[in-house]
C-alpha cells in the first residue's frame, strides 16, 4: 500500500461551539515540511487534551474518496464536502480507507514512521461543523470515521510526500471491523477478548473492549 499525501492540514484553537466552546477542529492546508513528533504535527493544536490529541491520537487521517459518497448520501450538506478538511483531518489521501488499513499497520509518512492505533469516534463537534447533529450517528454507522496514528519515529511530512506501508501485523483487524466491534454494537465475546489484549490498539479502545465485556457478563449473570 503506497499513495501520495494530497494535503497536510493544521488547526489552531479558536471559538467554535454554540456556548463559547473552543476547538481546533477547523484545519487548513499547509505547504512545506511539518515536523512529526510524539504529540503529532508541529503547529496543530487541541483545545481539550482530555479527549483530543496525545500520543495515541497524534495524527488524524481521513480518506478523500469518502467525500463523494457523503455528497451522494447527504445531498443537503453537499457544500460541506467540496474539499478536504470537513472531518478535521490532518492528512488527506486517496487509496487508503478504513476497510484496507489495519490496527498496528506501520507507515512511512514522509520521513517519519507512524502506527495505526484506533479509529476515530466522532463527537458533537463533527455535528456542529456541519450544522447537522445527525451526522455523528451517520459517521458511526458508516464506519467512515477515519483513523489515528501514534508516532514511532519522528520526522517530517509535506503535501506531495509518499505514505507507504512498511509493516502489517494484524491483517485480521481492519479499522472498520474494529469500529464495528467497539462503536457499532456488532460485537462478540471472542473478538472483544482479542481486542482487549491487542497491544497495538490504543489503551482507551482496549479499555472500551474490556468495559463491553464486563457489561455483557453482568447482563448474563442477571438472567
Amino acid at each position: 500500500m503506497k499513495t501520495r499525501i494530497n494535503e497536510v492540514r493544521l488547526g489552531t484553537v479558536a471559538p467554535f461551539g454554540p456556548k463559547g466552546e473552543t476547538s481546533a477542529y477547523r484545519k487548513y492546508p499547509v505547504s512545506g515540511p511539518v515536523n512529526v513528533g510524539p504529540l503529532g504535527l508541529a503547529g496543530d493544536e487541541q483545545a481539550d487534551p482530555r479527549y483530543h490529541g496525545g500520543p495515541e491520537k497524534a495524527v488524524l487521517h481521513y480518506a478523500h474518496e469518502h467525500y463523494e459518497q457523503w455528497r451522494i448520501e447527504q445531498p443537503s450538506l453537499a457544500e460541506h464536502f467540496a474539499e478536504p478538511g470537513a472531518f478535521g483531518e490532518n492528512l488527506s489521501t486517496t487509496g487508503m480507507t478504513e476497510e484496507t488499513v489495519c490496527i498496528g499497520d506501520r507507515f512511512r509518512l514522509g520521513t517519519a514512521i507512524v502506527e495505526v492505533c484506533q479509529g476515530r469516534q466522532p463527537c458533537w463537534k463533527l455535528g456542529h461543523r456541519f450544522a447537522a447533529p445527525h451526522m455523528v450517528a451517520e459517521v458511526l454507522k458508516s464506519r467512515r470515521g477515519g483513523w489515528y496514528y501514534r508516532v514511532i519515529e519522528n520526522g517530517t511530512v509535506s503535501a506531495g510526500d509518499i505514505i507507504e506501508l512498511v509493516d502489517r501485523r494484524h491483517a485480521e483487524w481492519p479499522v472498520a471491523l474494529v469500529a464495528a466491534q467497539l462503536l457499532g454494537g456488532e460485537n462478540d465475546s471472542a473478538s472483544l477478548r482479542q481486542l482487549a489484549a491487542l497491544a497495538a490498539l490504543s489503551s482507551s479502545w482496549r479499555d472500551r473492549a474490556k468495559r463491553i465485556l464486563a457489561t455483557s457478563a453482568r447482563r448474563q449473570d442477571a438472567v
